[in-house]
């Protein structure tokens, strides 16, 4: 089964859609232009049931197909939010919010669910119940975990639940999964160094936090290189340093570093918590210092499910012939919590020679749309056929 043929029709109306929420980019849970357009779109559609508010700024629709004898309930969900990035594309369909663009393609992901909405409402050709989501805040505001907290597995009595992302770098169209742990778990640190300041030419009566901090950076890379076991994946980074001093002449009393840690396993996780702890404590006794430490937990490992992962590969490979194996991937996706709670699994659709994603000229690939919003209605279609 080919890309459907009622999405190429549909095509230039849904791409109209895409463009109109990428000139009018929101972030985090401030999503309301956004949340209203797809309420009113569903409600357009005819969705059974359409409801706002849920995990704050989140829209869930509810479509029946034309019989229930089955009683399955299928989850599909979209992100709706945008990164604080100026846009550098020069489209003309380009960001109108200063400061705020789709730079990872979630224009695109709401349209695409979008398309498949009005479709699947035209058409009801299955056997169950499908809840479309629309989700706030997966950029690092965790609106995945925020909806579940606002029950919406239980609410709803969803039992399987099925995400797509966009991927720059494989074919238009193309899809690629993996079974077991896909996303990384995304941790945030951060160090606070104090010693005793004073003047850059008298480094004998200071206790020199720029050096401390020299060392800590350098010191934690060895969770990587020397505490973690090589097969493992994990990633430790510093990100950020600034000191309480600006002028040339004046060793800092304090010294912030922030990094992130990103993980595959448990595990490694709980390693990387305790050495950070540990390596900076160390150092700053061994120079006379001390340190303030602050592990944030973010976003859990995403795993896929080995029978959904399976069904959704089946379903990629009869929409557009393949699917292939994907990487390992140390990003984020908050996904995660909802897998955590349902059976799922998460698919990549191919977003063709762009720039990566969360880059200033990243642009979603329109010509993905046929293929994305038909992976959607398969899923559907083949796991609740019609009676």
């Amino acid at each position: 089964m080919p890309v459907k043929n009622r999405f190429a029709d549909l095509l230039p109306e849904i791409t109209e859609w895409r463009r109109d929420l990428h000139e009018n980019p929101e972030i985090l849970f401030d999503t309301h232009r956004t949340s209203a357009v797809v309420s009113e779109k569903l409600r357009a559609f005819g969705c059974d049931e359409v409801v706002e508010g849920i995990g704050r700024t989140g829209v869930v629709g509810v479509i029946h197909g034309k019989t229930n004898g089955s009683g399955k309930v299928i989850g599909l969900r979209a992100d709706m939010d945008a990164l604080p990035i100026h846009e550098q594309t020069g489209v003309p369909h380009a960001s109108k919010v200063d400061g705020a663009m789709h730079a990872c393609g979630h224009d695109g992901h709401t349209s695409m669910l979008l398309g498949a909405a009005k479709y699947l409402s035209e058409t009801r050709n299955f056997d169950g119940t499908v809840v479309v989501i629309f989700q706030p805040a997966e950029e690092g505001g965790g609106g995945g975990k925020e909806m579940c907290d606002d029950r919406l597995m239980d609410r709803w009595n969803i039992q399987e639940v099925y995400g797509m992302h966009n991927w720059p770098g494989r074919p238009v169209g193309s899809f690629a999964i993996r079974s077991g742990a896909f996303f990384a778990a995304t941790d945030q640190f951060d160090i606070t160094l104090t010693g005793r300041g004073g003047h850059a030419a008298k480094p004998q009566e200071v206790v020199d936090t720029t050096v401390m901090a020299a060392h800590v950076i350098t010191a934690l890379q060895t969770i990587v290189s020397r505490n973690a076991d090589p097969v493992d994946q994990i990633v430790v980074s510093v990100t950020s340093i600034e000191s309480s001093s600006k002028a040339f002449n004046v060793i800092p009393q304090r010294v912030q570093l922030k990094g992130t840690v990103r993980t595959m396993t448990s595990e490694m996780r709980d390693l990387a918590e305790r050495r950070i702890a540990e390596i900076t404590a160390g150092i700053c006794t061994t120079f006379g210092g001390t340190a303030d430490v602050t592990y944030h937990r973010g976003y859990p490992v995403m795993v896929n499910h080995d029978e959904q992962t399976e069904f959704a590969a089946q379903v990629a490979r009869a929409v557009s012939g393949d699917c292939a194996e994907a990487p390992l991937v140390m990003g984020g996706e908050d996904f995660a919590y909802m897998l955590e709670e349902r059976p799922g699994a998460y698919i990549l659709v191919g977003n063709g020679d762009t720039a990566p994603v969360h880059h200033p000229e990243y642009d979603f690939t329109d010509e993905a749309i046929p293929a994305g919003c038909s992976w959607w209605a398969e899923v559907v279609e083949r796991r609740m056929p019609a009676a």
